[in-house]
């Protein structure tokens, strides 16, 4: 069985959203996570755990999102975190990729949403971007945030960097950009780290794998492929560490039992 644990189905670019679950399942996919990125994709996020089975959410404020925030935003997320398929306060973090970013608010979000998740004793899932040595940073001086769990998603900073957050217990997420012939530092992340702080997701619609390069968009079905990807970096039988991604996909996210 495998798990994707950050997608984005409430994107409108899937089409039937129904059909793709369906297939995905079909095809041993069989937990689903679409990741929220400010109140309204939360919400929607929500509304499909509700509809399917297999789908669960996150809820919380992307970095690249704080202009659309507004005061109270955060005690509604706060009130999905209550929610039985809320698996995550996310996807959270900091990205300095655009020259306008405002690098104070977005780590004063960070860290109060750090809090919420704490206070409400869920995980966080982490989005960052162009910001190492700042994350790095700020989750040491915040580890006593990270009681409940921590996941690196769609990691892309250095294997020296993993191995600083890992003496943190965080895990980390790859997706179809570890595939590409060019990404050999997320593959020299994945030889380092120990297999148990290893899961799979796929970010899709965006980052296809591979065998997909080009193509718009990429859907969950590409699980398989990342996860045989991360097994050969590894050296593991593919099918011992799809077995393992799956075990700690759900010891991370326990909402997902």
């Amino acid at each position: 069985m495998f798990a994707d644990v950050h997608c984005h189905l409430d994107d409108q670019s899937y089409g039937d959203v129904g059909a793709l679950v369906a297939r995905c399942n079909e095809r041993g996919i069989v937990r689903l996570v679409t990741a929220g990125f400010d109140l309204a994709s939360s919400e929607r996020g929500r509304a499909l755990a509700e509809k399917y089975e297999s789908v669960y959410f996150t809820a919380g404020f992307h970095p690249t999102e704080l202009k659309g925030y507004r005061e109270g935003d955060l005690n509604a997320i706060a009130e999905l975190l209550s929610h039985p398929k809320c698996v995550a306060l996310g996807e959270i973090g900091l990205d300095y990729h655009y020259p306008d970013t405002d690098k104070k608010a977005q780590t004063e979000m960070f860290i109060r949403q750090l809090a919420l998740a704490h206070e409400n004793k869920m995980p966080v899932q982490i989005h960052s971007r162009d910001c190492a040595e700042d994350m790095l940073g700020i989750l040491r001086k915040n580890a006593h945030l990270l009681g409940y769990g921590a996941l690196m998603h769609c990691y892309s900073h250095s294997a020296e960097i993993a191995a600083e957050l890992e003496k943190l217990g965080i895990y980390f997420s790859f997706g179809g950009a570890s595939t590409w012939k060019g990404s050999k530092r997320a593959n020299k992340a994945i030889a380092l780290l120990p297999a148990d702080r290893l899961l799979t997701e796929t970010d899709s619609p965006y980052m296809p794998p591979a065998s997909l390069y080009g193509t718009f968009p990429n859907t969950p079905l590409s699980i398989p492929e990342i996860a045989a990807h991360i097994a050969d970096c590894k050296g593991i039988p593919r099918g011992e560490f799809e077995d393992m991604a799956y075990s700690n996909a759900l010891r991370l996210f326990p909402a997902m039992k």
